[in-house]
């Protein structure tokens, strides 16, 4: 077999095939500039709502907002601390109606829960919760 005879032959098809491995590579290329573009687009996505979440929770009018949950229940039925972005609250014999009223209130809130413990007593509720925002 003489090369010189198919010399053309060949080299249509080392073309064709280095036709074939730069096709490939173009493909891999653009899917691997489409997932860096969906992924750095989910990233933006995420600190967007990271910085969201921080504006609210750092709002100068959180505290403000913590001390009206003071007013959901008689002072009698409660004991409160608050330090700083600390709040430790302890309320007894709550109604159904009451309990349903403070866990509404502080559930809207922009506060992290750190303890909650409700304990039914015949037909009222004793509630002790622990926040900080």
């Amino acid at each position: 077999m003489n090369l010189k005879n198919y010399r053309n032959e060949l080299l249509v098809g080392f073309s064709f095939v280095l036709m074939l491995m730069a096709f490939f590579y173009k493909n891999a290329q653009i899917s691997s500039q489409a997932e860096q573009l969906f992924a750095v687009k989910q990233e933006v996505r995420e600190f967007k709502e990271i910085i969201a979440h921080k504006r609210i929770w750092g709002d100068k009018g959180l505290s403000k907002k913590v001390d009206k949950l003071k007013n959901v229940v008689p002072a009698s039925k409660m004991t409160w601390n608050k330090k700083g972005k600390k709040l430790t609250a302890n309320y007894k014999d709550l109604t159904p109606k009451e309990l349903n009223k403070l866990m509404a209130k502080l559930m809207s809130m922009a506060v992290q829960i750190v303890e909650l413990n409700i304990k039914k007593s015949g037909d009222n509720y004793n509630m002790e919760c622990k926040c900080k925002w």
